[in-house]
């Protein structure tokens, strides 16, 4: 992905019913502006991606799907396949640290996941974080590594270019711990290493990193200020209309600091 533009994304996780998700993006399209600096993605459930998908207008939103399955169709009762999503999303989220932990996703199905969003012309937003165990024991970097290497793995250069990373400490997300500026950049910085090593200096400086966890309306310009991070991935304040079209405004206002 370009670095040109600062990525905004919004992930609803398991909230708002239809009919609640469609009145929350009425009100974000008229209290969001549209900037060409910024993207802005909104990740809600998949049931009411399609819906959703009628409705919003696609030059002040995009969609992203928080899940799928890495088959691109068969017998795979209560599964919804990349393929299926494709003409209804543009980004789909792969490796979310509650995808990891809470369902065990291993980094074979992150990696075949984001196989499976290539092929099908979708953007995955790859999400990597250590834990608050592997953090005190010092192990940040060996995970981000390991983790990088299991989602990438079978990536080519090429590929590469369609794919975001999102940096994710698991003890900072939904906690409101906050992770100091100064580790997001020694951690974001150890990713373009290692996609420095995998790939070469040209992909590691054009690949788009965004930093996620327990970001607010207060914090979300001392994240965007860092040179590494080129957005935001926003969990509960994404659920605030104020708050998130705060983090909006404040993401334009720091990429036209940054021309």
């Amino acid at each position: 992905m370009a670095r040109d533009k600062t990525l905004i994304v919004g992930n609803w996780k398991m909230n708002l019913n239809m009919h609640e998700a469609s009145l929350y993006v009425h009100q974000l399209s008229k209290v969001v502006k549209t900037h060409r600096d910024v993207e802005v993605v909104l990740a809600p459930t998949a049931l009411t991606l399609q819906s959703l998908s009628l409705q919003v207008n696609f030059r002040q939103f995009k969609l992203a799907a928080q899940n799928f399955y890495w088959r691109d169709s068969g017998a795979y009762t209560g599964e919804i396949s990349a393929t299926q999503l494709r003409g209804i999303v543009q980004y789909a989220l792969v490796g979310h640290s509650e995808r990891r932990h809470v369902f065990h996703e291993s980094d074979k199905d992150i990696r075949a996941k984001v196989q499976a969003a290539i092929r099908n012309h979708l953007i995955p937003i790859l999400c990597v974080g250590e834990t608050a165990f592997e953090r005190s024991e010092d192990e940040t970097q060996a995970v981000l590594h390991d983790q990088l290497i299991g989602g990438l793995a079978n990536v080519t250069s090429d590929e590469l270019e369609h794919i975001v990373i999102a940096y994710e400490p698991v003890w900072a997300i939904g906690t409101g711990q906050n992770a100091l500026p100064v580790d997001v950049s020694h951690a974001i910085r150890a990713i373009r290493g290692q996609i420095k090593h995998l790939y070469g200096q040209k992909a590691a400086d054009n690949m788009q990193v965004l930093y996620g966890g327990s970001v607010t309306a207060d914090s979300a310009a001392d994240y965007l200020a860092l040179p590494d991070v080129d957005g935001l991935l926003i969990g509960g304040a994404s659920l605030d209309a104020h708050a998130f079209s705060e983090i909006v405004k404040k993401a334009h206002k720091g990429s036209s600091l940054a021309k």
